[in-house]
């Protein structure tokens, strides 16, 4: 199964913006799971490079649209983003296409969510040296943010996280 399709084959115009569909799966604070695709821009507005989930929910407040299968086909569902505990990507890679990603302080931490769901990752904290200390990872201005673990990649809400404790690097 692909995770980022092209959504768009017709010439270019200036009135339309090329699409990516990006598969993954979003936990809600109700509970539920939902596999969707999300619609993300080839060119993003605030970094060089195409745009990720993450920027599409650190994008605006409010709902945000995600393509789900229904039996009668697909449909476009608006969810808050305020409800959204966590997203995993079927694109592990799209953290990496974050400018300086790589260079960032790579801290492994422990995270409780909201829904009482315990995951154990690593974080990226994009702060100059003696301000990248995990608490300065907690007061950073946006609400998602990646975190890597060995199965999956998600995109956490900070509004949705209970707990978070530094944790040795595995030997």
């Amino acid at each position: 199964m692909a995770a980022v399709s092209a959504v768009s084959s017709h010439p270019f115009s200036q009135y339309r913006v090329e699409k990516v569909r990006v598969q993954a799966k979003l936990t809600l604070s109700n509970g539920a799971s939902v596999h969707g695709s999300f619609f993300t821009s080839v060119d993003s507005r605030t970094h060089p490079g195409p745009e990720g989930v993450k920027d599409v929910l650190n994008g605006e407040r409010g709902f945000f649209p995600l393509e789900v299968t229904k039996p009668d086909g697909p449909q476009t569902v608006l969810y808050n983003r305020s409800h959204v505990v966590f997203v995993v990507l079927s694109d592990r890679d799209e953290p990496y296409r974050d400018p300086g990603y790589d260079i960032a302080t790579r801290r492994v931490v422990a995270v409780l969510m909201s829904n009482g769901v315990r995951l154990r990752g690593a974080v990226r904290i994009f702060c100059p040296e003696g301000r990248d200390r995990l608490s300065d990872f907690a007061r950073a201005d946006e609400t998602f943010r990646y975190l890597e673990t060995d199965d999956a990649t998600y995109v956490i809400n900070v509004h949705h996280l209970v707990e978070l404790a530094e944790e040795p690097p595995a030997l």
